[in-house]
């Protein structure tokens, strides 16, 4: 079996180095803006949500908190194993293999999709937007958090690592789309200096 979905875009930070990535989540948005800033628009109170690209399943377990269902969705095998062990307590959550352009939900079946530094990276990812037009219900609410590559430290570095990478192309995509945008001042603070 291959190690992901066919159709899938390689994810090399978390992929590769899942501990690492871990260690990322743990430390990013301590004061929790990014999870006031989705349920300032659309509160996750009895709601089917649809978290696309969950990796190793960290988020799921706060998503789940409010959440009526939650279904975390990632094309990588081994991550989506882990991701059910660390949600496998946890009843109103599932965790299915597959790639954002192609969601094994049936149609009008989520109420709010969620995808943290996954797939949406603006030009190219059209097919998964057709996707979430499809799952999502009617009224439903899709949230894309990403890094703004032209803002902070941390854009700053994303632009060195990846220089075709261009904010404006990306910015410009998502206003044709129709899409709304927040930008958030998130901190990183790492629990040990190892780390």
């Amino acid at each position: 079996m291959p190690q992901f979905v066919k159709g899938a875009i390689p994810s090399p930070n978390i992929w590769n180095t899942p501990r690492v990535y871990e260690l990322e989540n743990r430390a990013v948005d301590p004061e929790g803006e990014v999870e006031a800033a989705l349920a300032a628009v659309r509160p996750l109170d009895g709601a089917t949500v649809l978290d696309i690209g969950c990796g190793t399943g960290y988020h799921l377990p706060g998503l789940s908190a409010t959440a009526a269902r939650v279904i975390g969705v990632e094309p990588h095998h081994d991550l989506a194993e882990l991701a059910r062990r660390r949600c496998r307590a946890l009843p109103n959550v599932e965790v299915r293999v597959a790639a954002a352009q192609d969601l094994p939900l049936p149609d009008a079946s989520a109420d709010v999709a969620v995808a943290r530094w996954a797939y949406f990276f603006g030009p190219g990812c059209e097919p998964g937007l057709a996707e979430l037009s499809r799952v999502l219900r009617r009224g439903g609410t899709a949230f894309v958090v990403d890094v703004d590559a032209a803002r902070g430290d941390f854009g700053r570095w994303f632009r060195r690592s990846v220089p075709a990478y261009s904010p404006q192309a990306v910015a410009d995509f998502w206003a044709r789309q129709g899409w709304q945008s927040r930008p958030l001042d998130l901190r990183m603070v790492f629990e040990r200096r190892a780390d």
